[in-house]
């Protein structure tokens, strides 16, 4: 078997770093965990909740990868309906409404970063 211990950390494309490291630190309040060289010219960016777990790392685009997609990442949040309107209030494009809270399934939404790269922030069970 091998020794997997824990998710460390997601893939998310973005199309240009920076923009992508300036919309997780101010807009989410992620911090800079890695901005090193990359390859030939290529930079390696990761970001991470305050809280810890696993790191965003934000790549450049690759063939079928590019920005604008369904990340399928669950940020966690003990207050998803303070985050909504403190998001939608700061300009991020966040969905309408929020799903779930009816104690089966915990309370969501779904925004999408500057990229257009959808994740969802979920109420800490």
């Amino acid at each position: 078997m091998p020794q997997i211990t824990h998710v460390g950390r997601v893939m998310v494309p973005v199309s240009n770093q920076d923009d992508a490291i300036a919309f997780y630190t101010t807009r989410l309040g992620f911090s800079l965990v890695a901005d090193v060289p990359f390859g030939e010219s290529d930079r390696w960016v990761e970001v991470a909740p305050p809280g810890g777990g696993a790191s965003l790392a934000l790549v450049p685009p690759q063939g079928e990868y590019q920005p604008g997609r369904m990340t399928g990442v669950a940020l966690e949040s003990p207050d998803p309906r303070a985050d909504h309107a403190e998001l939608k209030a700061a300009g991020v494009d966040v969905d309408t409404e929020l799903m779930g809270g009816d104690g089966t399934v915990p309370l969501l939404f779904f925004f999408r970063d500057n990229n257009e790269n959808q994740l969802m922030i979920v109420e800490a069970q």
